[in-house]
């Protein structure tokens, strides 16, 4: 698919992550990551401690995997040494080694290395992102003086959104490096991307260089992108492209290939960006949920939240399932995806005179010739599987050449569809959503003149093929409209809770852009890897919490440099307490399936950066409450070691935190068959005005009462921390069901709103 980072606000791409675990290569050997009990050492930053931990992982491996000859010495098995969010390595083993190294002492886990599946021009301005001298940018001077690091799948350095003009210096606490490789050298990095780094060990264990694949940081594009006057997806959607923190630094580690990341590379690529002194970490991974102790991101991440770092990942694109939410640790923001009020109509006008509304970034200009006239259309509907998906080799073209092809949702991408279409001679092509994408209306920069439409108009469309002999239709494209719809709304695909490991928090976190957003795309290629008609686009168009996520890792580091001292906590409250739940006709966010959206499907809703930056409270956590927290899940103390790499006697632990709950900004109870009542206790600090009072407002959950104690807080200065109670009582199960707690700042100043989601589930002991 090319090149994977897209500009949005930090150019971000698609992934929709399935775990799977690593294939064995013939030798029967495959990647193990191995994590060890940590002993005494340095400081991270000490090189000799580097050198004596490398020294200390092989001597694991030389215990455990047979001397073969001086060619064949047991360290050249090592892929990676890990030194700083783990305690580890990862190795090339047969199944008898990885048995033998977890019989050692000091090994506290051998487990197979896991694959993960390769799951703006406007939404700066729909996020209300502005110069206002008292808007975000201004008070955050545009993110300056932070560094995101982005994984993902590398970079291309010479798109314009990479450009350092007007960029401040580089921090002076910056420790990475621009690494060369193929088509890429020390002088691609610059003031905007100032750090380079690629990871390809985990995925060359287990599959071969593939030729598109360069073995260096080309092919992605970052964060925080630069200022791109006139950006559009070849005259679609065009506008001023805009980072959401235009004046923070990037810093790039590439751990995804031609066939996917593997947990050994991401653990390498965060294990190095940590050390190297990024503030915020951008991951759009994720697939389906797993438990943390199973989870790299989850357990590499904790760490990194340990060291200060905001960690920001992608839901998942398994929606709209319930249960589907992908990295729940709550230590980490998770963000799922919403729609801007953007689209780019592309209709169909039957033959009959009916006209179905459909979507496409396709510019009809370029080719009236097909795009603009009435075709025969055709439906491979007693055809085969593969021709009723077009998928590439299965369309005859002796039944499809100079027609208008329907093309079913499934199985293979949407580009890859049109692709398929004008390989067989095609003239244009209808893309039909199925049942479970009802109205989900991504769209794509296709090769020929196309457009998707949704599952009741597909229903339709075809109704009309099968009633005449000859049917026909033409497309009819609109170009690009603003504010013609009701947004945000949340995306159908964007993954849903109740998390599943951890019901007592909800997730996601929050939600964000991340439907047909401009992203930044190599400038030699077409959207879709051809040529197209000539012509050279920078952009392109993707959709995904992949696309999400980078608007608020952009977000995060706004608020860093407005409050240098906060903590991941601290920040992620800041932007949980201060989402909106109303679209931008006041009216409440909806679901992509057409109802009302609930808090398992936004969380706490959708990104306000301009709120964000000026939250009043906040809810801090201590980094030792999150391990209190896995206490009361019932996690085994070697499950709790493999996340926090430190031990703990759970019991001790909750006898001295009795009636602990977490200090999350958002309120989720999971009752239990016998349960009728619950006590959350929360903590808020002032970071607004000092001299100020706040009243609590609250909405129950259908069926629950809740009460809070005290009912008002008053703080006499700034930083000032005050406690409350929360008790839900629920007299007998239900359906889930939310509310909200609103903490109302009174009197003059009274401009905060502080607000927390309540979600109420119950569950089967």
């Amino acid at each position: 698919m090319g090149l994977r980072w897209l500009f949005v606000f930090f150019h971000l791409l698609l992934f929709c992550l399935l775990p799977v675990l690593g294939s064995a290569d013939a030798q029967g050997m495959q990647t193990y990551i191995v994590q060890l009990r940590p002993r005494e050492a340095g400081s991270s930053g000490d090189q000799a401690m580097l050198a004596s931990k490398m020294h200390w992982h092989l001597s694991f491996l030389e215990k455990s995997v047979p001397w073969e000859g001086e060619e064949k010495r047991p360290s050249s098995r090592l892929l990676y040494s890990y030194h700083t969010v783990f305690d580890g390595f990862a190795a090339q083993l047969s199944e008898e080694e990885a048995a033998a190294l977890r019989e050692l002492p000091g090994v506290a886990s051998v487990r197979a290395d896991r694959r993960v599946e390769l799951h703006t021009t406007y939404s700066y301005k729909f996020l209300g992102l502005n110069f206002c001298p008292t808007g975000a940018w201004a008070r955050s001077g545009f993110g300056g003086g932070t560094i995101i690091g982005v994984l993902d799948t590398g970079v291309w350095p010479e798109n314009p959104s990479f450009d350092d003009r007007g960029m401040p210096p580089v921090p002076a606490r910056w420790q990475g490096v621009c690494q060369g490789g193929e088509h890429f050298n020390a002088t691609n990095c610059n003031r905007k991307l100032i750090g380079a780094r690629f990871y390809s060990k985990g995925h060359r264990a287990n599959y071969p260089t593939n030729p598109s694949d360069a073995v260096s940081l080309m092919e992605y594009v970052p964060p925080a992108g630069a200022s791109v006057a006139g950006a559009s997806v070849l005259g679609v959607g065009a506008g001023e492209a805009r980072g959401v923190a235009p004046a923070a630094h990037v810093a790039a580690y590439k751990v995804c290939w031609f066939n996917g990341c593997y947990s050994s590379d991401i653990l390498a690529g965060m294990d190095d960006a940590v050390r190297d002194g990024v503030d915020v970490l951008s991951l759009s991974l994720g697939g389906f949920p797993i438990p943390l102790f199973e989870d790299s991101i989850a357990i590499g991440s904790f760490r990194a939240t340990l060291r200060g770092v905001s960690v920001v990942c992608a839901a998942g694109n398994n929606g709209p399932s319930p249960s589907s939410v992908a990295n729940e640790a709550p230590w980490v923001i998770t963000v799922g995806a919403a729609t801007l009020d953007r689209r780019f109509p592309a209709y169909v006008r039957l033959g009959n005179g009916r006209i179905l509304y459909g979507e496409s970034m396709y510019p009809g200009k370029v080719d009236l010739k097909n795009g603009g006239k009435e075709l025969e259309l055709v439906y491979a509907a007693g055809g085969t599987r593969e021709e009723m998906y077009c998928i590439k080799g299965a369309l005859p073209a002796a039944a499809f050449a100079g027609k208008m092809v329907v093309c079913d949702r499934g199985i293979t991408g949407r580009a890859d569809k049109g692709e398929a279409v004008k390989e067989a001679g095609g003239a244009a092509m209808i893309l039909a959503n199925s049942e479970i994408n009802q109205q989900e209306d991504s769209v794509d920069a296709h090769v020929l003149p196309s457009t998707l439409i949704g599952y009741r108009e597909a229903v339709e469309l075809k109704n009309y093929i099968s009633s005449t002999q000859r049917p026909v239709a033409k497309i009819v494209f609109g170009g690009t409209r603003i504010g013609r719809a009701r947004a945000p709304a949340v995306a159908l695909f964007s993954a849903r809770g109740p998390s599943l490991t951890n019901p007592s928090v909800l997730k996601p976190d929050v939600i964000a852009p991340g439907v047909n957003i401009i992203a930044a795309w190599p400038g030699n290629l077409g959207p879709s890897g051809l040529e197209d008609d000539g012509r050279r686009s920078n952009f392109t168009v993707l959709s995904g919490t992949s696309m999400a996520c980078p608007h608020v890792s952009g977000i995060a580091a706004l608020i860093r440099s407005a409050h240098p001292s906060w903590s991941p906590a601290m920040i992620r409250s800041a932007i949980m307490t201060t989402a909106d739940v109303t679209d931008r006709q006041g009216k409440p966010i909806m679901d992509g399936d057409g109802g009302k959206a609930d808090a398992y499907a936004m969380g706490a809703g959708h990104v306000n950066p301009a709120r964000a930056v000026d939250p009043g409270l906040v809810y801090d956590i201590d980094p030792a409450d999150y391990v209190t927290h896995l206490c009361t899940l019932g996690y085994t103390h070697m499950e709790i070691f493999k996340i926090s790499h430190a031990g703990v006697n759970c019991t001790a632990v909750l006898q001295r935190n009795a009636g602990f709950s977490l200090n999350y900004p958002s309120m989720s109870v999971a009752f239990k068959t016998n349960a009728t009542s619950a006590v959350l206790q929360r903590t808020v600090t002032n970071v607004g005005t000092p001299n100020s009072t706040y009243t609590a407002h609250v909405a129950a959950p259908h069926g629950v009462k809740v009460r809070v104690s005290p009912t008002a807080l008053t703080f006499s200065e700034f930083g000032e921390k005050k406690s409350f109670r929360v008790t839900l009582d629920a007299p007998a199960p239900r359906d889930n069901a939310e509310g909200y707690l609103v903490w109302k700042q009174s009197g003059g100043q009274g401009k905060h709103r502080v607000r927390s989601p309540i979600a109420v589930t119950w569950v089967v002991d």
